[in-house]
């Protein structure tokens, strides 16, 4: 009740504060704990004398004792400070053995030395040379051995000497791959197949040290080698827990044959435990269990039975007590597991982030970088004016003041009455050009002994002051454009930012709903991933078998996703056979709620084959549709090359995502600066979004634009200087809804202006365009161009002419959806 109250009312400070004390004592007791943990196993080496004894007890076939020089090599190559430890922990080993080969343990360890020695002085590799020391160390040393005891060597002595030799030289090379994962404080990267298999083998080679060490016949290499298994059958499943059983299986039977039933045992149950390892420890313990009986009272029997179903129970019991975060830590390293995956995401993640990271800081600098060129306050204008005043009087003043000899009486005595005075004949002659001010004119010839020489340098210094004031409007129209296109740069560079930053969602439930479907249908689908089910931002790959070109992709599985969705989704990308074994690779996404389709209809000059006109229409990534024509100043070639430059930097900059404003800024100012001569060019752009139909007109010296609505035509105009003419120039934007069924008709000047004898073009052009009944928007092209030709009866064409039609329509995938599923609820209100 107590704590119940303190929870509603809120802890007092002092509770808070020993929670703090408590968690930060705990904490550091953890560090203290896996600090000093590190320094003994891994600093101290005590690790490295564990396994050296129990290897050093290790036996096989009753008399081999195959795992000692290989051991020393690899730690003695890996570790060589810790070379020491191993080699006295291996001969501690020996001693307190049952098979009695410390002479064999102490003449290959001496022997390996002498050999290491002599080798290392001649060769460059001593990794690859290591197995073959070690092979011939124990050849020799067990011979040798054989030698001294009986005096001869039969023929069975050099069948076991090679025997153990060629084993030695086996588990060299495994113990090289393996060790490091043992003596190391953290493996730095996941593991492979045969590292994991080099891994086993060690630890089972470690558990063959404690044969002989039982308890009423309860064997403790049965029940490490059980615990094993529970362990990598939990993290690994099916396939590595059967490897584990049968690797380590081997290696218990090669120690004892008595052990030789373990390894159906363990092969069984690490199958088992890893088909049940959805169920967790318990699964896995059951797996266990169902092996121990089996396989039990095949291999014991009734009597032996017990034992053995003791053993399990014991290694189960330990299993329970492991904390789940140890064995958490183990499956990062095991491909195929979900700890694994994890691990992976978050090495991908990482490298997400911090490049990321490194675009906004890009982004930071470019915004920066804009608000450094930034326009001027107008405080900070109005201080800038002032001190320009100022700097044209002083200029006058020092022509014409200095050489006064009243100078003092006008500018010390008198100096705001001065001041005002020439102030006001610099604003009359800078307005008028002349000082026209009769009462102005008289106050000064009363005040200045030489008044017509003071408005003759005023005057003259005008001419300057001008200047001046054109450069600093030049600096400022300069500093504002690349102000702009900094900022969309860096509006670009933190939309990318985002767009990295967006993770793959989970969607397993919804996959497995889609591919039970799909495959119900009967369709042959490999695999499935859903990247995202937000309205209008489906995304969805898959693989399915190969079609032939029947196009299945885009005739069924697009109409099914879009009913199960319920949402239009199309085949957007298909590899065919792209896999190994023959699928094909499918994208699919939304589809956008509007399409534009378009007609063109051109003609130059006098019917020549350059036109001066130029136009695009093109899809850009971000959802919208762009129609742009340009007009350049004349005809033929040199006016072809200037409409077609100005749309083609357009085109590049608006697919770099900048917005269309800053673009056209950029562009013009390319354009003015690009060349001396007067070469201009119109530009009339409109923006279509996909998603919503809302355009925007964008006219840069061009003709209006016609919409046709049902019996209606609207009208869209604005006037703007041509591209190229001025750096500076504000673009007028006329934003319209547009419809489905709408028809956007944009012309060219040769088309607005060709009908010589019309005096209102703008009525003539409705007219014209309501008359039209076409369907299609190249029909309706051609038959304006025709009739704009033939209004002038046949006279020769007096200019480039360029007419595009653009309708909007509603975008209706090409095959409608197949309801099968029509009482199923569309996953996306299922997620």
């Amino acid at each position: 009740m107590l704590r119940k109250t303190m929870k509603f009312w809120g802890e007092p400070a002092w509770a808070l504060r020993a929670g703090q004390i408590y968690q930060s004592t705990t904490d550091s007791f953890k560090q203290q704990c896996a600090s000093w943990f590190q320094t003994v196993f891994y600093q101290w080496g005590l690790l490295i004398a564990i396994m050296g004894f129990l290897l050093g007890r290790a036996v096989i076939l009753t008399e081999l004792t195959p795992f000692v020089l290989p051991f020393l090599a690899a730690v003695y190559l890996l570790k060589r400070d810790k070379a020491a430890i191993a080699s006295f922990s291996l001969l501690a080993g020996a001693i307190f053995s049952y098979h009695g080969q410390i002479g064999f343990v102490i003449a290959a360890i001496i022997v390996y030395i002498l050999l290491q020695k002599a080798v290392a002085r001649h060769v460059r590799s001593p990794t690859q040379a290591l197995p073959y020391i070690v092979f011939s160390a124990s050849l020799l040393a067990r011979l040798s051995l054989v030698f001294f005891e009986s005096g001869t060597i039969t023929g069975y002595a050099w069948m076991m000497a090679a025997v153990e030799s060629g084993l030695s030289f086996i588990l060299t090379m495994i113990f090289l791959q393996s060790v490091p994962f043992i003596t190391a404080k953290r493996v730095q990267r996941p593991l492979k197949n045969e590292e994991i298999i080099c891994l086993i083998i060690l630890l089972a080679s470690v558990m063959t040290g404690t044969v002989g060490w039982a308890w009423n016949d309860v064997t403790i290499e049965h029940i490490l080698a059980r615990y094993l298994l529970l362990i990598f059958g939990l993290v690994g499943g099916a396939a590595i827990g059967s490897t584990v059983g049968v690797v380590t299986g081997l290696i218990l039977s090669l120690a004892s044959l008595a052990n030789l039933y373990q390894m159906s045992l363990l092969a069984f149950s690490g199958l088992l435990g890893g088909l049940l390892k959805e169920g967790k420890k318990v699964g896995v313990a059951a797996g266990l269990l169902i092996g121990t009986l089996l396989i039990g009272m095949y291999g014991e029997g009734g009597p032996g039975i017990s034992a053995t179903i003791i053993e399990s129970f014991v290694a189960i019991s330990l299993f329970f007590l492991t904390p789940n975060r140890i064995i958490h830590n183990i499956a990062r390293y095991i491909p195929g597991t979900v700890e694994y995956a994890a691990e992976q995401q978050q090495y991908l993640r990482k490298i997400r982030d911090v490049t990321a990271g490194r675009v906004e800081q890009f982004s930071t600098l470019f915004q920066t970088l804009s608000k450094s060129f930034q326009m001027p306050t107008q405080t900070e204008e109005a201080d800038r004016d002032e001190r320009e005043v100022d700097y044209f009087l002083s200029n006058v003043t020092e022509k014409t003041c200095q050489t006064c000899f009243k100078k003092e009486r006008c500018w010390v005595q008198n100096f705001n009455k001065t001041y005002d005075s020439m102030n006001k004949i610099m604003t009359e002659t800078a307005k008028n050009g002349e000082l026209k001010d009769q009462l102005l004119q008289l106050e000064w010839n009363k005040h200045c002994i030489r008044p017509d020489k003071v408005v003759q340098a005023i005057l003259t210094e005008h001419s300057h002051y001008q200047v001046n004031q054109m450069l600093r409007k030049q600096v400022n129209e300069s500093r504002k454009l690349v102000a702009d296109q900094l900022l969309g740069v860096s509006q670009v560079m933190g939309d990318f930012a985002k767009e990295i930053q967006r993770e793959k969602e989970a969607h397993f439930q919804q996959e497995e709903e889609l591919l039970d479907l799909l495959r119900g249908a009967g369709l042959e689908i490999g695999h499935l991933e859903i990247y995202s089910l937000r309205p209008g931002q489906v995304e969805i790959e898959l693989s399915t078998s190969f079609d032939n070109g029947q196009g299945i992709g885009e005739k069924i599985i697009a109409p099914m996703l879009s009913s199960l969705l319920n949402e239009i989704v199309v085949l957007q990308k298909e590899e065919q056979q792209f896999y190994s074994n023959g699928h094909s690779h499918m994208a699919f996404r939304s589809a956008k709620q509007f399409v534009v389709e378009t007609g063109v209809a051109n003609v130059a000059k006098g019917g020549a084959w350059v036109s001066g006109d130029s136009y695009s229409t093109l899809e850009l990534g971000s959802g919208q549709y762009a129609i742009a024509i340009s007009d350049g100043m004349g005809n033929g070639e040199r006016a072809h090359l200037e409409s077609t430059e100005t749309l083609k930097l357009l085109q590049k900059v608006l697919e770099s995502g900048i917005e269309e404003m800053v673009a056209i800024k950029s562009v013009n100012s390319v354009l003015s600066l690009r060349t001396t001569d007067e070469i201009f060019s119109t530009l009339d752009l409109a923006m279509i979004d996909l998603q919503t139909a809302k355009a925007k007109f964008l006219k840069i010296g061009s003709i209006p634009t016609f919409i046709k609505r049902g019996d209606k035509v609207i009208k869209i105009d604005a006037s703007n200087l041509p591209m190229g003419m001025f750096q500076d120039f504000d673009v007028d934007v006329v934003s319209e809804q547009l419809k489905a069924g709408d028809v956007l008709i944009m012309v060219s000047d040769g088309i607005y202006d060709s009908p010589s004898h019309v005096e209102n073009k703008d009525l003539w052009m409705k007219r014209m365009i309501m008359e039209l009944d076409l369907a299609q928007p190249q029909e309706m092209a051609d038959m304006i161009l025709e009739r704009v030709i033939r209004s002038e009866r046949g006279i020769q064409i007096e200019d480039d002419m360029t007419v595009i039609v653009a309708q909007v329509k509603r975008n209706t995938p090409k095959w409608a959806s197949i309801p099968l599923y029509q009482s199923t609820p569309p996953l996306k209100k299922r997620a």
